[in-house]
């Protein structure tokens, strides 16, 4: 992908050289080559973020204990847990 950037980049910077003033030589550089390329990286970055994303989210979640972990068992929780284990053949 970055050899197509730096291709793009190439051919943008000759053709910026090539114009007739210094302003124009800039808006060439600035509308045909950065502002593009710098859509063209971000859209095509994208999937990464949301996969960079989706990976700090898991890490924080695994980091993070449970809500249902801090709670404390309610005597009726413990009376029946009990009465299953008790019934086993």
């Amino acid at each position: 992908m970055y050899i197509v950037v730096i291709a793009w980049l190439y051919v943008v910077i000759l053709m910026a050289i090539l114009e007739k003033s210094f302003v124009g030589g800039l808006m060439t550089l600035t509308f045909y080559g950065l502002l593009p390329l710098a859509i063209l990286l971000y859209l095509t970055g994208t999937p990464k973020r949301w996969k960079r994303k989706k990976q700090a989210e898991a890490i924080q979640a695994a980091e993070t204990p449970s809500a249902l972990a801090d709670q404390p068992m309610r005597q009726s929780d413990r009376t029946d847990t009990h009465q299953n284990q008790t019934d086993l053949p």
